[in-house]
């Protein structure tokens, strides 16, 4: 059912009208709820599907954290999920973790003490965020990955070298506090693996790669380690093979580990089952949800707390018109498809404040045929350079991705920086993987009919292809090849911070980000601000409970990950600032509902 078609409200549910009418249907809700002894009507005649200690929104990290953790507790627990799979935008993504002071960071000898981090993350985050949720942050996050490792098949392995987006800031660390998870054997998962969630990029064919190994397969060509980890990630995928294992790593890794943590404590994943509405009493306290399955609605009553991890509103243009700068829609992101914030829009009628619905996980993609490509190597690799439509630099290429954004959306006000354009010539093709497009192999003949590629044997065709200024664009490649030779980016400062070097090629000096354009035909892909999902919702306390526009808490009512405003604020801290927090607050939240 589409998220915009009409629906019983919260009000006349509890009147005994709309959704009262539904007296029949809800076939395998009904077999569900009937097997757990709860099967039956409400005093309305809407049908009630079960009766749960804890009710779950949302089969992602934070919502799998949160019955995870709900179930170690011993309370009772549903996850509902709208998709007919489980893992949402976890499943898709690269499962990098941004946790500080985690055992396992600790246990690689990571120098982090909470003074360090919490100094950090201050400095990061600044004063949009009260300081007592980023302690909450700070002080469960290492809690939770102890239970979760306790709890499912899920083991982590450190990130090492991936440093925190801003090292120079008070508390930074050059060498980064990112995790993620380990291999994992599918076949834990027996038949509920064929619903999981895929991933944004599969893995190719008979290999076993980490998150981590990608810096090195895109250097394959030209750096010894970079065959080697090529190398290693076939003997890893031949050994899984002859093992009879079905390996998975990143996103798939985590949802798949945290499902079987569920299957392990007997916690039911209803998919196929989206979220309408929130149930409250008389007082205003959430006391359960209202679900669909098969186009009949049914509630499911939450004796102690109801936790609303559903995702953001990425894929709703609505939303994302209503509350974004132009130009934006729902074609630039790379989120879980399902996420068209029904979460955050019935916890707003349930009376919760929202916050940053103006922000997102920002990062320059390029619109190929089919799906965006988040990019990320692509634009830091020597030999490469952004220009807006004046033909001019106007970013740091290697900063962290959701600044770019940022600066191309507060350049874009007075006009001309989206789409930007990221020009690289022949010698960068011959060096490195773009997306899963191998070093001298031609792309695809659809990424240029798309018009999100194009090709010229000089910059002055190039530049009447793309529409900006000849002359510009020859003055800036040119400006830009001096800086590489010199060594330093006075202009944008590329190269300047820890961070810009890790996806870059050791092998180019005197700055591994820069290198000169020289070697025709020269390519120009079009830049878009993309994103890995929106940042805003739910306004939420250090407890994880939802909060009115006045500070009062809405009993029975918690938000994590998406469906919740960020801890990160209009910052992003680190590799895996989204997924950390999003778990984290996952486990605090059912921690408060089963009593601290």
């Amino acid at each position: 059912m589409s998220a915009r078609a009409a629906r019983p409200s919260r009000r006349t549910v509890l009147a005994g009208t709309g959704a009262g009418a539904i007296t029949a249907g809800l076939p395998a809700a009904a077999a569900r709820a009937a097997s757990a002894g709860t099967a039956g009507a409400g005093t309305d005649g809407t049908p009630v599907l079960g009766e749960y200690d804890v009710v779950v929104v949302g089969s992602g990290a934070a919502g799998m954290t949160a019955a995870l953790t709900a179930a170690h507790r011993g309370l009772s627990c549903v996850v509902v999920e709208k998709a007919g799979t489980f893992g949402g935008s976890a499943a898709r993504s690269g499962a990098g973790i941004w946790l500080p002071n985690n055992s396992v960071i600790l246990a690689a000898g990571v120098p982090d003490t909470p003074d360090k981090a919490a100094r950090y993350l201050a400095a990061v985050v600044g004063p949009d965020v009260p300081a007592a949720r980023q302690q909450a942050f700070l002080a469960n996050g290492p809690r939770m990955l102890d239970l979760v490792m306790a709890n499912s098949p899920l083991r982590f392995r450190y990130m090492e070298g991936y440093s925190d987006y801003y090292p120079d800031l008070p508390g930074g660390l050059a060498g980064g506090r990112s995790i993620e998870p380990d291999q994992i054997d599918g076949n834990v998962l027996g038949a509920e693996l064929a619903h999981l969630n895929p991933a944004y990029m599969p893995v190719p064919a008979g290999m076993v790669v980490f998150s981590a190994d990608y810096k090195w397969l895109t250097l394959a060509a030209v750096n010894a380690k970079g065959l080697a980890v090529s190398t290693e990630c076939l003997a890893r995928g031949t050994k899984a093979a002859l093992l009879g294992q079905k390996p998975l790593t990143m996103g798939q890794a985590l949802a798949a580990g945290l499902r079987a943590g569920l299957m392990r404590a007997g916690v039911p994943v209803w998919l196929d089952t989206p979220l309408a509405d929130l149930v409250q009493d008389a007082s205003g306290a959430v006391t359960g949800v209202v679900v669909e399955q098969g186009g009949v609605r049914g509630v499911v009553r939450a004796r102690r707390g109801v936790v609303v991890g559903s995702g953001g509103f990425e894929h709703n243009a609505s939303m994302r018109a209503q509350y974004q700068q132009q130009p934006i829609g729902t074609e630039w992101t790379v989120g879980a498809r399902e996420n068209t914030g029904d979460g955050i829009r019935a916890g707003q009628r349930a009376g919760a404040a929202l916050a940053l619905m103006e922000d997102a996980w920002w990062g320059p993609a390029i619109p190929l045929p089919g799906e965006p490509y988040f990019c990320l190597a692509e634009r830091t690799l020597p030999g490469g350079l952004v220009v807006n439509q004046a033909g001019a630099r106007f970013v740091n290429e290697a900063a962290p991705y959701s600044d770019v954004v940022h600066v191309m959306y507060e350049k874009d006000r007075s006009g001309g920086h989206i789409p930007a354009w990221l020009i690289v010539d022949q010698n960068y093709r011959n060096r490195y993987l773009f997306k899963d497009v191998a070093p001298t192999f031609a792309f695809p003949d659809s990424w240029y009919a798309s018009g999100a590629v194009r090709k010229a044997w000089n910059l002055d065709a190039l530049a009447q292809q793309i529409g900006v200024p000849a002359a510009a664009l020859k003055a800036s490649v040119n400006r830009f090849n001096g800086q590489a030779w010199s060594g330093t980016d006075p202009d944008q400062h590329r190269g300047d911070s820890a961070y810009d070097h890790y996806y870059t090629d050791p092998a180019v000096c005197p700055n591994s980000c820069l290198a000169p354009l020289w070697l025709p035909p020269y390519y120009a892909f079009k830049i878009v601000p993309g994103d890995l999902g929106t940042k805003g919702g739910m306004v939420t306390d250090a407890r994880a409970r939802v909060l009115r526009a006045d500070g009062s808490v809405i009993r029975g009512l918690y938000a994590a990950g998406n469906a919740s405003a960020a801890v990160m604020g209009h910052s992003y801290a680190g590799a895996g600032s989204t997924i950390g927090p999003a778990m984290t607050f996952g486990y605090v939240a059912a921690n408060d509902i089963a009593g601290g």
